[in-house]
């Protein structure tokens, strides 16, 4: 079998599997929490191959899943003591736990192979050698793990659709018509836990935070409706998969970390030119704004006059210099709201809009 597609394929589903939640986490305003939960979960994998005897996946997942749940309750119980802030309470639990694990790991399992650094970083490319057989076919590890997490989360979106949409946008409105917030709350954190644990392997921790967070964050700036945002999330997320290989091939270099770099090269584009958000169409629409605005006030006060008004009369009224005058004036031209003759500028009789 192809490594590349082993690769890509690993690294698609990784991508379609985190931006499912990952659109949850954003909207609820609870992006930390996945970088919290992907080092926290650690003390509970090292618990599950304490218990387990073995480096199993499946005691690895539910040891993931059961730490992650335990550093969002802490979190929370913390946030509800009204004693520290939320963000104080992630920075507080996350690094307690993760050092908790680290500790664990070198004073009782010195010669286990666990290792820190490939969970943090995680290795792609190593994914076409991690195999297992099933009924009689050797695939790659990566590939049913995260394909049966990708296919998890889908349905877990799919049924519960309609109370994640209300719990994430109306929690309390959710509660009054019988749903349990807080249940399909760590029902998703749980999820999130496992999804984090398991492409430990194939990707490590910062590339899964990568994934989950940027790009339901860049398709937030592109959308604001739920299924859009959704779709858009997966999509950027294989598009930066697909392009971050390509680009690390072609460059000879990390290949997860330029599938992290080209998402966030996507969120920069979308930052800087979303049609309705973006930070350089948002300063040009107001500009557009501005100068209609002052191109109506200039065509309200010609319309005062019953002659001509000459431009330096205008500059001196105004205070404006010669140059923004042509730029108002070019805008109230091309609007067809004003005339030019040899004595100066009148309005054309045409309604404004001004009330």
């Amino acid at each position: 079998m192809s490594p590349d597609l082993v690769i890509l394929l690993t690294a698609v589903l990784v991508s379609t599997a985190s931006a499912l939640l990952g659109s949850f986490l954003v909207l609820r305003r609870m992006a930390l929490v996945s970088d919290a939960i992907s080092h926290a979960v650690l003390p509970g994998i090292v618990l599950a191959y304490w218990l387990s005897g073995g480096k199993a996946t499946l005691p690895a997942l539910l040891g993931a899943a059961g730490s992650g749940l335990l550093t969002v309750s802490l979190v929370e119980w913390l946030t509800r003591t009204g004693r520290v802030k939320n963000d104080a309470a992630i920075g507080i639990v996350f690094p307690a736990l993760f050092s908790l694990g680290v500790l664990w790991v070198s004073l009782s399992f010195r010669n286990i192979h666990l290792d820190l650094d490939a969970v943090l970083y995680g290795e792609i490319a190593y994914a076409p050698f991690n195999t297992l057989e099933l009924w009689g076919l050797t695939l790659p590890e990566s590939w049913l793990v995260m394909g049966g997490l990708a296919l998890l989360n889908l349905l877990f979106v799919l049924l519960f659709y309609k109370e994640l949409k209300l719990s994430t946008f109306d929690p309390s409105l959710a509660a009054a018509l019988g749903f349990s917030p807080g249940l399909l709350h760590y029902a998703l954190m749980a999820l999130v836990s496992l999804t984090t644990v398991g492409a430990f392997q194939s990707v490590g921790a910062i590339l899964i935070v990568a994934f989950l967070i940027i790009p339901p964050a860049t398709a937030y700036l592109l959308t604001r409706r739920l299924p859009a945002l959704l779709g858009l999330a997966v999509g950027i997320g294989i598009l930066s998969s697909l392009l971050g290989y390509l680009l690390a091939v072609w460059l000879d270099t990390s290949i997860a970390g330029m599938m992290a770099a080209v998402a966030g090269g996507c969120f920069a584009l979308a930052f800087l030119f979303s049609p309705t958000q973006g930070y350089l169409t948002t300063r040009l629409r107001h500009r557009q704004q501005r100068l209609e605005v002052t191109a109506r006030l200039l065509v309200a006060h010609l319309a005062h006059h019953k002659t001509p008004v000459p431009e330096s009369e205008i500059q001196e009224e105004f205070g404006w210099d010669a140059r923004f005058l042509q730029r108002v004036k070019q805008k109230a031209l091309e609007e067809g709201w004003l005339e030019t003759r040899a004595e100066g500028l009148v309005p054309r009789n045409k309604d404004l809009g001004i009330r």
